[in-house]
């Protein structure tokens, strides 16, 4: 099925192509596969990027939106990605980078879109875990920028992952995030003796 990609906010991606236009921004990103790249450079395929506070009383995700991701496609491959963030004064371009959740968030895009259930991808990220996964939310006209996961959502973490975790294997949130929150969570300071 395919994809139900979120649109980003107009202004987000104003900001990315501008950057894109700043031989300035570019050349100071230090990202050598987005300098040196041959041809034009165009903004794809925005992601809503979630934070993942923790945990409710009642069991439900504590997220909130901290920027939209987008991949920096040249030719026929992903170079590069560009995050913008939300400031008080609107959508800002935060920086570009690069490395393995580049082509990691490719792979697991395609892998989604071989499933018969259609999707809205977002990624969430696990600060304390230092952990990103590709969120499948099964609500498609969701506004991308809201929301938490859903127990039945698919969560597929993107590589690397942290030890003990698969990447590119979905898991359901009801089934994950209980074992992320147990890692996370910080083990009870143990009493001195008296």
């Amino acid at each position: 099925m395919p994809l139900h990609v979120p649109p980003a906010p107009a202004p987000a991606l104003r900001t990315v192509l501008t950057a894109l236009g700043s031989p300035t921004a570019v050349k100071e990103a230090r990202t050598p596969s987005l300098l040196h790249a041959q041809g034009p450079a165009t903004p794809e395929l925005p992601l809503p990027v979630h934070v993942l506070d923790g945990i409710d009383a009642s069991g439900v995700p504590i997220t909130r939106l901290t920027g939209w991701r987008f991949l920096i496609r040249c030719a026929d491959r992903a170079v590069a990605a560009a995050e913008t963030m939300l400031t008080p004064d609107g959508w800002a371009f935060s920086h570009f980078f690069e490395g393995p959740y580049i082509g990691s968030t490719e792979r697991a895009l395609r892998q989604a879109e071989t499933m018969p259930q259609p999707y809205q991808p977002r990624l969430l990220s696990v600060p304390g875990l230092y952990m990103l996964m590709l969120w499948l939310h099964g609500d498609c006209d969701a506004d991308g920028a809201t929301g938490h996961p859903a127990a039945t959502d698919l969560l597929v973490p993107l590589a690397p992952a942290p030890p003990g975790i698969a990447a590119h294997r979905p898991h359901r949130v009801s089934e994950l995030l209980p074992v992320l929150t147990h890692r996370v969570t910080p083990a009870p300071l143990l009493k001195a003796p008296a």
